[in-house]
């Protein structure tokens, strides 16, 4: 019989949770980077709960995926350092931190899962009619790209006030948590045990991870709206936000590493109107093949919408905050605002 299938009881991200933990944290990081953000949530989430896997399960695994020698000595070396350790390695301390958070926080349990392969829409059509207080709620526990979803298309001010909720938020008592779910999972239709055993977490930086995946539009009015109700909140949301301007704080080399695979009809789009230093930095780190056809696809646009421009800057945002997400790019921030998005 093979180690596979004696170890039947573990699932395929325990399995890869294990195998992690046997390589140094720099192959770890490399290996962890080609999973999406919900699977290495996952695997971290395994990794933090390994200290019950005996050496020679670990052993077994190994053998089975030929993913390592096998010296004989192998302990399984999991736990919330390891996997701490793997999560900055590989994106960041700031963004580690945030999926820590949130690990920490769902570690005993996910009691909204039901969620997972459900539309924003219908995310939307099962919270109607209920607090803001419990809208974030649930957003806090889904991940930052399904709630920034759901988010968008929330009224206003009810999604302002769930904005200010999910900020706010402290912590839930497993009850109160296990009351929304199973509540959900009856109108959902689902048919699934609830897993009760949980603390919220929630936050600025878990909002602020929800609103970088939104739209350039719904990050405009969410912001624009913070400032006339809590310009506080707003500006420490701000305060940790990328924007187009900050590119003038990266090194010459982070350019160069950003604007690399951006093409030159964006690179065209988003230079329109831009401050000279933005513009300046941009242009100083291309190469002259690709400022001529910057230079090209400038005179071939003619009038172009403002959206247009929008899109075209928030593509280069996007580069900017994941090279920075994963170690990439350094990017520091200074006392100004630059040239905003928002």
């Amino acid at each position: 019989m093979s180690a596979l299938a004696r170890s039947v009881a573990l699932t395929g991200t325990q399995r890869v949770a294990l195998l992690m933990t046997q390589l140094d944290q720099v192959h770890a990081a490399e290996v962890l980077k080609q999973f999406s953000d919900d699977e290495a949530e996952r695997i971290s989430a395994e990794i933090m709960a390994l200290s019950r896997v005996d050496s020679e399960q670990v052993e077994e695994i190994v053998e089975d995926f030929h993913a390592l020698s096998v010296s004989g000595a192998l302990t399984a070396r999991g736990g919330r350092d390891v996997a701490a350790g793997l999560l900055e390695a590989t994106f960041g301390a700031e963004r580690a931190a945030g999926v820590m958070t949130r690990l920490t926080a769902t570690l005993g349990g996910r009691p909204f899962e039901f969620l997972d392969e459900v539309d924003p829409a219908t995310v939307r059509g099962l919270l109607e009619n209920e607090l803001a207080q419990t809208i974030a709620l649930v957003l806090a526990h889904l991940s930052p790209q399904r709630a920034s979803h759901v988010l968008a298309g929330l009224p206003e001010p009810l999604r302002l006030d769930v904005v200010e909720s999910i900020a706010g938020m402290g912590s839930a008592t497993p009850e109160a948590v296990a009351i929304v779910a199973d509540t959900l999972r009856h109108r959902a239709g689902a048919v699934i045990d609830p897993r009760r055993h949980i603390d919220v977490v929630g936050g600025v930086q878990p909002l602020v991870e929800i609103i970088t995946r939104s739209d350039v539009a719904t990050e405009r009015a969410l912001l624009a709206a913070l400032d006339e109700r809590s310009p506080a909140l707003a500006e420490d949301i701000r305060s940790r936000l990328v924007t187009f301007g900050d590119i003038v704080r990266l090194d010459p080399r982070d350019v160069q590493q950003v604007v690399r695979g951006v093409d030159a009809a964006t690179l065209a789009l988003a230079l329109r109107g831009a401050p000279e230093p933005v513009a300046a930095i941009i242009t100083a780190n291309i190469s002259e093949r690709v400022r001529a056809l910057v230079e090209e696809e400038a005179s071939l646009q003619g009038a172009v919408r403002a959206s247009q421009v929008d899109e075209a800057r928030a593509e280069i945002v996007r580069a900017m905050r994941e090279a920075a997400a994963i170690g990439e790019i350094v990017l520091t921030r200074g006392d100004d605002d630059g040239d905003r998005l928002v």
